[in-house]
């Protein structure tokens, strides 16, 4: 008999019957596959389909640092979750390529993006009037988001970008002097940017089969697919340029010190790590591309500073015994030598409060870790919410200390602080990264949250990020 007829027989409760009996075959075939799998371990209950994406988001509220720092609690240091269909083990344990001219460039474009930064606030903020009427109320996090967006941006493509500007102007009726166009275009790409960061977990956490057929999921899944098409849109057009750029540059002439030439010319004679092996051939140096975190950990120092008086007195102490008192003159590659609490606060932040919750990795080969083998393909993740505050490795693991960091003999045990990861996918732009921070922090003005006692609102997915954060600025006395 046709199928067509065969159907046409069946009445709803034989379709209801049918359902049941294909998921009761599914749900069975997802808990054999669950139980007899390799190194079972403990993690809490998963459902079918979904695993723990019911705790994730209902319990949790999507807050991966939440989630992670209650599961460690509940299972210990290592455990499994499953997100959607993928397993995936946590584990509290973990076992720059900057030249000269680039760091330089870094330096260089941190002065003169915090000028403008500065003039923007001297016109919004700190003008006698706009003081004195207790008016200079600025959210710090959005400024210091499109101030890292404008460098970050400048030092991997070379391209200037205008989100201060855009900000700017929506702040003000006075408008900034770049032109409306590449202000709109910048802070248009930015989104797209930020869109793409914030929508990843879509394609880590959900399982395709949700994605595809699941119509309000699959419109969201869509949206994000076509964001990143227009990125890589924009990205390739940004590399066409720049190919083109350099074909046109003679061998005798300089190249721009940005992260997106070098990555061009790596492994060519134009690459300023060119190095030549016995048989003359070039040896290969890639270069990731940066991370959009500093932003956020800028934010959270600020916002802990505020809360420890004597630390901010050392801080301003440190600072004015270099400075002198001298607000005028830039700030130069010696001064980061010396700013050593300055580096002990940014450590110390990161560890009671990482910006970077997870780090993924995916074995490629079978492996053997924490006494259990593991197939190639199992997926990790590093949890640097409790490696940073195990009392293992830690003194007072809780406390916000960052005198911590200044005792002389002091050195963190191997692994034990992974800030920017470890081992050979450690972040290779972790320098210019403490170039930033450092530096912002000794050029910024006094700065007071507007209001003391309201803790410090964060957003935690596979970075922990602060939407907000009012503060009133004031220039140094």
């Amino acid at each position: 008999m046709p199928l067509h007829k065969l159907l046409e027989n069946f009445a709803i409760h034989d379709y209801l019957s049918l359902t049941g009996i294909i998921l009761a075959i599914y749900v069975a075939q997802y808990y054999y596959t669950y139980f007899t799998r390799v190194n079972p371990l403990l993690g809490p209950f998963l459902f079918p389909l979904f695993g723990n994406l019911p705790q994730f988001l209902l319990i949790n509220g999507g807050n991966l640092k939440a989630f992670s720092e209650s599961n460690q609690k509940t299972y210990g240091d290592i455990y499994e979750v499953h997100l959607g269909v993928r397993r995936i083990i946590v584990q509290y344990f973990t076992q720059a390529i900057l030249a000269p001219k680039f760091t330089q460039k870094a330096i260089g474009w941190t002065n003169e993006l915090f000028n403008e930064l500065e003039s923007y606030w001297n016109k919004l903020y700190l003008k006698d009037e706009i003081v004195k009427e207790n008016k200079n109320k600025l959210d710090f996090s959005a400024w210091l988001n499109r101030y890292t967006n404008d460098m970050i941006i400048a030092l991997t493509t070379g391209e200037r970008s205008y989100t201060m500007a855009a900000y700017f102007n929506t702040q003000s009726d006075e408008k900034a002097t770049h032109p409306k166009a590449i202000v709109e275009d910048s802070e248009n790409f930015v989104r797209a940017f930020r869109k793409r960061i914030v929508g990843a977990p879509m394609f880590i956490f959900i399982p395709p089969f949700i994605r595809h057929y699941f119509p309000f999921i699959k419109s969201r899944s869509d949206d994000l697919l076509k964001n990143i098409g227009l990125i890589y849109q924009r990205l390739e057009n940004i590399i066409k340029r720049r190919r083109q750029e350099i074909e046109n540059t003679s061998q005798d002439k300089p190249l721009s010190n940005d992260m997106l030439t070098s990555l061009i010319t790596a492994s060519t004679p134009r690459d300023i790590n060119y190095i030549k092996t016995v048989e003359g051939e070039a040896m290969n140096r890639p270069i990731p591309i940066l991370k959009f975190v500093t932003a956020n950990m800028i934010t959270f120092i600020i916002y802990h500073i505020a809360h420890n008086l004597e630390v901010k007195k050392k801080l301003l102490e440190e600072i004015d015994g270099i400075f002198q008192g001298d607000k005028t003159r830039p700030i130069t590659e010696d001064d980061l030598h010396k700013l050593k609490y300055c580096e002990a606060i940014i450590k110390e932040v990161d560890r009671v409060l990482p910006v970077a919750n997870l780090m993924v990795r995916c074995s490629q080969e079978p492996d053997e870790i924490a006494g259990y083998k593991w197939p190639a393909g199992t997926m990790f993740h590093v949890n640097a919410v409790s490696i940073h505050k195990h009392k293992d490795y830690w003194e007072e693991p809780e406390k916000f200390n960052p005198d911590r960091w200044m005792i002389k003999s002091f050195e963190p045990e191997k692994y034990s602080f992974i800030m920017f990861g470890g081992g050979l996918r450690i972040c290779p732009e972790r320098k210019l990264a403490m170039i930033e921070l450092i530096f912002l922090m000794a050029l910024l003005y006094e700065i007071d949250l507007v209001d003391m006692q309201s803790p410090l609102k964060t957003v935690s997915t596979a970075l922990t990020t602060c939407p907000e954060l009012f503060v009133k600025v004031r220039p140094r006395n």
